[in-house]
């Protein structure tokens, strides 16, 4: 017998989950959150739960809010539940489900006074997102804010009313600067290099289109604290749903499911305070680009590789693609030989063994993560993941065998069929024009790399065009299978 999730419901629901042992009524908002999808709510919402639990910080409760159609659809549903979330952490060896409770509520999407009025309450004095690494305005070669975005360009010619994250972030700072309230730190929970900068270049970016004295004013006031952030969660879907309520008796409308391995490093950059968050596992540390920089190139990077030869072969999940023995050679190879050389020093940690706890964590069967959730996107995802590891090979004049078969494998799985004539569905807000290009690939690989905004000044290296024309060839006429043998038998680049 299942129970809806709600408060009223907590006493049955802690017959197979683990609740709140804090009482909710005694929390009081001290965060607003923007994107409230899944991994927020398996990552940033956790670490918090874990923290009241502790009897600490009740002050610092989450509010969530959100501009998309999805985010009033998110909202809705967890309105209906209390803001309550059932997490469900799977490792190997075990399974386990608990209920969250650190969101007390959501603001309306759409209702930009609503929200601005929220951000402009002295209590907020953090504004966290988790808006995935396309939600910026980054320029995806170069890196740097895009002010002439036509969503930029309408908040900034109406910054009365804003549409974007960013707007409605920047109309709060605004508010609070004219009432002489301190600003709120902004904390990017994205995987994007130097969060923190980016999410500062965006929003004095934005300001500076419409009054240059408050752009100043933010990049003298605001703190944007990089962070990374690390844990795999999966898509809710049905099935998900579905265990939610047969294994654990748990009614709720949109439960997340992740693995167990959950890390967040963060700079210690917060001037109206900050929750404690190290007592419940948090890294705060001088520097986090080490950190960001070797989970971005070896997990995300990972993902990214691995995303097209699995759907080209027509493998679905991801610990299947693991299992798969060409594609596991594939990525240990590229990883060891290409990725893990150029990436700095991390602090007591040797990036063999990180790349082993990888290996580990994508082969997690129960997690049950997708290779269309990594396939998705890529147009956001290969200039973040891969292509800087490929334009430091090339700086460092080393080859780039490998990271060239991975955006080869790219394009070639952009021609939208499998090896076995399946076809692909695509889900990258680019996908016209990219395709377009992968399309023209077939008959001059270089119609690929015109993708100058993506490609950036890789594009221009020989030796890169080489090593992709040569990949692209090879998966057209010979297929996946046999590229990736002869990339394992270091023959591709003959």
């Amino acid at each position: 017998m299942t129970a809806a999730l709600a408060l009223a419901n907590l006493a049955h629901v802690a017959k197979t989950a683990g609740v709140p042992s804090y009482d909710r009524s005694s929390l009081r908002a001290g965060m607003v959150h923007f994107g409230v999808g899944n991994f927020h709510r398996a990552h940033q919402a956790v670490y918090l739960d874990e923290l009241f639990n502790l009897g600490r910080d009740h002050d610092w409760a989450i509010i969530g809010a959100g501009v998309l159609p999805s985010d009033a659809a998110m909202r809705d549903k967890l309105a209906g539940q209390d803001f309550l979330t059932t997490v469900v952490e799977q490792d190997n060896n075990r399974s386990g489900a608990r209920v969250t409770g650190a969101m007390i509520g959501y603001l309306a999407p759409g209702n930009a006074a609503a929200t601005v009025a929220r951000l402009a309450d002295p209590a907020i004095r953090i504004v966290s997102l988790t808006i995935t690494e396309g939600g910026y305005f980054i320029d995806p070669a170069s890196g740097v804010f895009d002010p002439a975005h036509p969503a930029i360009a309408a908040d900034a010619a109406n910054p009365g009313d804003p549409k974007t994250v960013f707007g409605l972030i920047l109309a709060g700072l605004k508010a609070r600067r004219d009432k002489g309230i301190a600003p709120y730190t902004v904390m990017s929970c994205d995987n994007i290099p130097h969060n923190g900068k980016v999410t500062r270049a965006a929003v004095s970016g934005l300001a500076r289109l419409s009054d240059p004295a408050l752009a100043d004013w933010i990049e003298a006031n605001v703190a944007f604290p990089n962070g990374m952030v690390d844990r795999i969660t999966p898509a809710t879907g049905a099935r998900e749903i579905a265990i939610a309520a047969d294994d654990y008796g748990i009614d709720d409308a949109w439960p997340v499911f992740c693995e167990e391995f959950k890390q967040w490093v963060l700079e210690d950059n917060f001037p109206q305070g900050r929750p404690a968050l190290e007592k419940a596992g948090v890294q705060f540390v001088p520097d986090v680009a080490p950190y960001e920089h070797m989970k971005i190139r070896i997990l995300n990077g990972g993902h990214a590789a691995i995303a097209y030869p699995a759907a080209l072969l027509d493998i679905h999940f991801v610990h299947e693609a693991m299992e798969d023995a060409d594609i596991r050679a594939f990525l240990a190879k590229l990883e060891r030989e290409e990725i893990i050389p150029v990436i700095p020093p991390v602090p007591d940690t040797d990036l063999n063994d990180y790349f082993a706890l990888i290996e580990r964590r994508f082969l997690n069967p129960k997690i049950a993560d997708t290779i269309p959730r990594l396939a998705q996107d890529g147009s956001n995802r290969q200039p973040k993941f891969i292509l800087p590891s490929t334009a430091d090979r090339l700086s460092r004049g080393e080859d780039v065998v490998g990271l060239s078969l991975v955006s080869a494998l790219w394009c070639h799985y952009l021609a939208g069929k499998s090896d076995s004539g399946k076809d692909i569905a695509f889900n990258d807000p680019n996908i016209d024009r990219i395709r377009a290009a992968a399309t023209a690939a077939k008959g001059d690989p270089g119609a690929f790399l015109e993708l100058k905004d993506i490609f950036g000044t890789v594009a221009g290296s020989d030796l890169f065009r080489k090593r992709f024309a040569h990949a692209l060839k090879s998966l057209q006429r010979d297929g996946t299978r046999a590229t990736l043998k002869r990339y394992l038998e270091d023959r591709l680049a003959d």
